[in-house]
């Protein structure tokens, strides 16, 4: 796939989605632009050669892709930008903030709105803080970065964490680790020691006995460690 195609499609795909976090009701609008980017994905040819060749007129002929989809086709080539999606990214940028974080705790945007709409999550309450990250932060990636990293840190010690927890981790960002994943051998549901003298596995039995294990490797249960 040539660069400027897959670059295209990532826009569209992202235009689609800031539609459906800025809650588009016209679904036809996002799935044009995903349909789109599907499209482009999968063109044998470079999109600059065919407007180099034919101009607008030879975008606006491509299968799936519309007057207005070509026009904004156009301006990426001419420009390197289109103002439709930067505009677009700056309007949802509060709402973008608000539906990352609900990511990492497993919530997608459908599921979001649907608990918005129950008013079991207040929407309205997670606004201001995100204003304030995105101030903070001094750009949205930056800002999506830090919810990651303290949402990283605390799910792996299993902790509560709001926007909130972000300002007061702020200033140890760079020090905020995963949790190392610890796994333990288990058989039968009793834990397992390796002899590096032995070279062999045991089993430790309830009573404390160490007894060889004498079944398949692939018999062994790894567990994450509690």
């Amino acid at each position: 796939m040539a660069i400027i195609n897959r670059q295209l499609a990532e826009i569209f795909k992202d235009i689609s989605r800031l539609l459906e976090i800025k809650g588009e009701k016209q679904a036809f609008r996002i799935q044009a632009y995903k349909k789109a980017a599907v499209f482009l994905e999968n063109l044998g040819q470079d999109v600059s050669d065919i407007y180099k060749e034919k101009k607008l007129k030879g975008l606006e002929a491509l299968p799936k892709i519309g007057k207005g989809m070509a026009q904004k086709i156009e301006e990426y080539l001419q420009k390197g930008k289109i103002k439709y999606y930067d505009e677009l990214q700056n309007e949802t940028a509060i709402r973008q903030l608000i539906t990352c974080f609900f990511e990492t705790k497993g919530l997608g945007l459908a599921a979001l709105k649907q608990s918005a709409r129950a008013q079991k999550i207040i929407y309205s309450r997670y606004t201001k803080p995100a204003k304030q990250l995105l101030e903070l932060a001094g750009s949205m990636e930056k800002a999506k970065r830090a919810i990651k990293t303290v949402a990283g840190w605390a799910l792996s010690r299993n902790l509560d964490y709001s926007i909130e927890t972000i300002f007061k981790k702020w200033l140890e960002l760079d020090q905020l680790k995963p949790k190392e994943i610890v796994k333990k051998p288990f058989y039968d549901n009793m834990p397992m020691m390796w002899s590096e003298n032995k070279k062999k596995w045991y089993v430790i039995s309830p009573s404390g006995e160490w007894l060889e294990f004498a079944d398949k490797e692939e018999k062994i249960e790894w567990r994450i460690a509690q």
